[in-house]
């Protein structure tokens, strides 16, 4: 079993997923490999100016495809939509918190965002949060931090450069740092990224063991909010270059989702709400239906009807955004983005 990145949170990440495994399956011996990638490397650019999202998979997936190890743990929002051929996502976790958090530099402690000094500057790697936050607080500027979790943080506490930072409430809350959180941030404030806080194990898609041993990890839930969040993003080819945004909610069998995109600086926003039934019987579905993917999750315990159904809802929010105009939004801030 791999982990990307030595870095503490990849870690922790699988970890906690080996744990369940273990639970799982007490026989079983797990070994973890550390292993770092070139995104790991890269620490000096704005994530969004590298681009490709496989710069974090990359390496790891080479070392499945050579049996080094048999699964990989990521976080869902670092893989791409489409997997390469012979890759498949065999788990996705109970999701953790998905909101957007702030942390304060300390002089800030007790503050929000809307309490800050004008033109105080806030730190961020994602111009998902960088354009709703830009719109939201004119009043504040938002500037590029990269680096893993610890280095941002020590960043924002020992130099004066930030008032801020926004990071991932379900990494925060993983490292143990659930403490720093000043303020979290509601969708109406800051809609999160595809997949933000679900982990997923990627497999090779011919390992039938593997795949069923890892498939007990499902969250039912948490797999049809990503199936929709992540056709949603497919369907408009969004990526780590543009700011797409989503919010998803299951309740009483139905699934919503909230969908968004944004020019750069937040001033033009194309965002809407669609919801599907998704309460459909388990239906043994052997024999060639075995191993559908819908982007790149293989979930057989979970009703192949509601993942299409998820998979659809996705699809549709995207062409109803696409048919108001988000081409065009999109486009300029990749040209912008690629500019700057």
């Amino acid at each position: 079993m791999a982990e990307p990145g030595a870095a503490a949170l990849a870690r922790i990440q699988t970890d906690s997923v080996v744990e369940m495994l273990r639970e799982l399956y007490p026989d079983l011996c797990f070994e973890i490999v550390a292993m770092s990638t070139t995104g790991d490397k890269i620490l000096d650019t704005a994530l969004s100016k590298i681009g490709e999202k496989s710069l974090f998979t990359k390496e790891l997936e080479n070392a499945l495809e050579r049996n080094e190890v048999d699964l990989v743990v990521h976080s869902l929002k670092d893989l791409p939509t489409s997997l390469p051929p012979g890759f498949t996502i065999g788990a996705v976790c109970k999701r953790e918190n998905p909101l957007d958090a702030v942390v304060f530099h300390p002089k800030n402690c007790g503050k929000t965002l809307s309490l800050l000094p004008e033109k105080s500057v806030i730190g961020t790697s994602s111009l998902r949060r960088a354009a709703q936050l830009k719109k939201k607080f004119p009043q504040l500027e938002f500037r590029d931090i990269r680096g893993n979790l610890n280095t941002r943080l020590k960043k924002l506490d020992e130099k004066e450069d930030f008032s801020a930072i926004i990071l991932a409430a379900a990494g925060l809350k993983r490292m143990g740092w659930e403490n720093r959180i000043g303020q979290l941030l509601s969708p109406e404030d800051c809609l999160y990224a595809v997949g933000q806080g679900a982990l997923a194990v990627e497999v090779r898609a011919k390992d039938q063991e593997i795949l069923n041993m890892v498939s007990a990890l499902h969250d039912a839930d948490t797999v049809l909010c990503c199936i929709a969040e992540r056709a949603f993003m497919k369907c408009l080819e969004g990526g780590c270059s543009v700011p797409v945004a989503v919010n998803t909610m299951l309740k009483d069998g139905q699934l919503y989702l909230t969908g968004a995109v944004y020019s750069l600086d937040g001033s033009d926003s194309l965002k809407e709400t669609m919801q599907t039934s998704v309460n459909y019987p388990q239906q043994n579905e052997d024999g060639p239906n075995d191993d559908v993917q819908h982007v790149g999750i293989t979930a057989k315990n979970v009703p192949g009807e509601a993942q299409e159904a998820a998979e659809n809802l996705g699809v549709e929010l995207a062409s109803l955004l696409l048919s108001k105009g988000a081409k065009h939004i999109l486009s300029v801030a990749r040209q912008l983005n690629d500019a700057r």
